[in-house]
This record gives structure tokens, sequence and C-alpha cells, in this order.
């Protein structure tokens, strides 16, 4: 966990960790493309700023935990955890190759980091509900962040979640939501509209933080913030764009569960290579 991060490092490793999720989904030749480049600040803001964990240690008791709720972006985890030194880099090559430990959505257990098993939507949240009130019990002090999907929210489970960390006082949970504005079929706002999620999610008993999710400094701005709230869980709505980073990806629900072809790839990989940062 750092106390001074360098912003345009952080930027500059965001561009980065993209370039490998989508070499990993192309060499798999199947996986989520859109959903792990949203999320990439996010979690770049956790795993090399606020996050107390050790990839030496990955089962050690008093570390922070990161649950992925929405399982499908794993590619982005993965590879977040592989530059973290969870596991080689070269192992990313096998994402989705049977027997590999990679699975198309992550498994408890097989990959060191990986919190929870996910790929059901709208758990995730209770998963942390339920580490927080057995870490209160065991006097055990430490954070529990969990990722969700804008789409996530729909499902009603996230909501008796909600109300569940309020009463509870579950001032050690942390939520994120990834509101990438795509779902499978198409936008979130027609398919279902969850909008106003801040105003909700105060209305559920939540301390809320609406942040643009590709800023990286507002990221560390509002993992600051949640850390100092006493009383009651925290969300940060995170304002994120699906596919984030490759033009013709972006807000293009075609690209929700499709790996790149080779032609794709290389053009892909040229507009992030041209980023600036």
């Amino acid at each position: 966990m750092g106390t001074t991060p360098d912003l345009a490092a952080l930027k500059k490793l965001a561009v980065e960790l993209r370039r490998t999720i989508l070499q990993t989904i192309a060499a798999a030749g199947s996986g989520h493309p859109g959903g792990s480049l949203s999320m990439v600040e996010l979690l770049v803001g956790l795993y090399w700023y606020k996050l107390r964990h050790d990839p030496k240690r990955p089962t050690w008791p008093q570390r922070d935990l990161f649950l992925l709720s929405k399982g499908h972006g794993c590619p982005a985890l993965y590879t977040v955890l592989a530059y973290q030194g969870y596991f080689p880099k070269e192992e990313l090559q096998t994402l989705r190759k049977y027997p590999t430990r990679l699975q198309g959505h992550p498994e408890r257990w097989c990959v060191p980091g990986v919190e929870i098993a996910a790929g059901s939507l709208g758990q995730g949240l209770s998963m942390a509900n339920g580490i927080a009130l057995a870490d209160r019990l065991d006097g055990r002090t430490r954070r529990i962040f969990c990722l969700l999907g804008d789409g996530e929210v729909q499902e009603g489970q996230v909501w008796e979640a909600a109300m569940t960390a309020h009463h509870h006082r579950l001032d050690a949970v942390c939520a994120i939501i990834d509101a990438n504005q795509l779902q499978q079929n198409g936008p979130v706002k027609t398919l279902k509209d969850i909008e106003p999620l801040p105003e909700k999610w105060r209305a559920f008993g939540w301390h809320t933080i609406e942040i643009d999710g590709h800023d990286i400094g507002q990221v560390i701005k509002a993992y600051d913030e949640a850390a100092t709230i006493k009383g009651k869980p925290q969300v940060v709505v995170a304002r994120t764009v699906k596919g984030k980073g490759v033009s013709f990806m972006e807000l293009n629900p075609a690209w929700h569960g499709v790996a790149p072809k080779p032609d794709e790839l290389d053009k892909a990989l040229k507009e992030l290579d041209a980023a600036k940062y």
C-alpha cells in the first residue's frame, strides 16, 4: 500500500495493463474485453495504492480483501494479480485453455489472490457483508472492497445486501460500481434504468462518492475518503466507459464477450500505444 502515488506512472501502467488484457483474451479466443477494460483504473488504485496485501502471502490473515462480483471481468483481475507477482505473467497466456487455473470466471483457491468464486451476478456484496460480520466477531480489522457492474446492480440481491450492510453498520465494506453504461444486450439505461445511482445508495444509508472512474487521481481520492468513514458502508460510483481505450470497442455492446481477431488486436494495440498519459 503506497502513500505518495505517482499518478503519471499509474496512468502509464493502466495502458500497459489494457494491452496485456487484450493480448490475453485474444490468445484465449474468448473472454470479455469490454468490462475488463472499463475497470482497470479502479484496480490500479487498489492494488498499487490502497489495498493492504502481500503477493508472497496471499492468505495473510490481516490482508484487505478484493472481491470481484462481476466475475466475467476476471481477465483484468488476473492481469493485475500477475503484474503484482501472485503468479507468473507467462501464465496469462493459458486463460480459458483447459486445464488452466485461469478459468473464464474466477474460482477461489484456484488462483492466488482470488478471494471468491464469481459468475452468477449479484452475489459479491452479500459475501462482503458475511466476511465483514465474521471479522467483527473475530476482532479483525481490515477492509473489504467489492466491485460490481452497473448492469449487475439490477439484481435484487444487491439491494438486499445494501440494506444488510447499512443495518449492521458495516463500515469495513466498500462497494465499487463499475458504471460502464452497457450490459450484455445493450445500454443499461435502455434495458433497465438504474439511475440515479448515487441517490439510491444514499437512500439505502451508504456514504456515496461519485467519480470519473478513469481518472486515477479521483479514484485514489475516493478510496482515501471511504477509509475515513465510520459507522456506515461506503460506495464509489465510478463513471466509466465499457471498452475504454479502444475506439471501436468503446460503448459497443458487441464487445461484451468477444475476443479480438489478429487484425483487430493489432489495431487496438496501436491505439493504446498512441495513448496520452
